[in-house]
């Protein structure tokens, strides 16, 4: 990763470590960090963005919940690689839009029922009951 293409908005209601979470996701989704591109450090990240390093931890820790990253001692941070298999070639991704989607929903101030809705309004009227 050779630019700082995270960047956290202080002022924002989404935490910090969400908004790490969900632009680190984003780009590996995308395509736009590939598999085996080696992350910053919890440490580094954390001072090139001015937050603690418990804040970069946690979104490492998430990402590597969602197997988008996998990270191992002496080898550093790392992008993994796209889940396999025939039941899951687009489960994370889908995973990381709706975590993302939610987050922004809530900073807006939209409860579940809210939420709920405007995904079933996006859905339409041929969507499964």
């Amino acid at each position: 990763m050779s630019d700082p293409a995270v960047r956290v908005d202080t002022a924002s209601q989404v935490p910090p470590y969400e908004q790490i979470r969900a632009q680190l996701a984003a780009l590996i989704v995308t395509g736009r960090l590939t598999e085996g591109e080696r992350l910053p450090t919890v440490r580094q990240l954390a001072t090139d963005l001015g937050l603690a390093p418990g804040t970069v931890a946690r979104a490492y820790r998430e990402l590597e919940a969602a197997e988008l990253i996998r990270t191992r001692r002496g080898a550093g941070t790392r992008v993994a690689a796209p889940p396999t298999g025939p039941t899951r070639p687009y489960a994370a991704q889908l995973s990381t839009l709706t975590r993302d989607f939610t987050s922004a929903a809530r900073a807006l101030g939209a409860d579940t029922d809210a939420i709920l809705t405007a995904v079933r309004d996006a859905l339409g009227p041929d969507r499964p009951s």
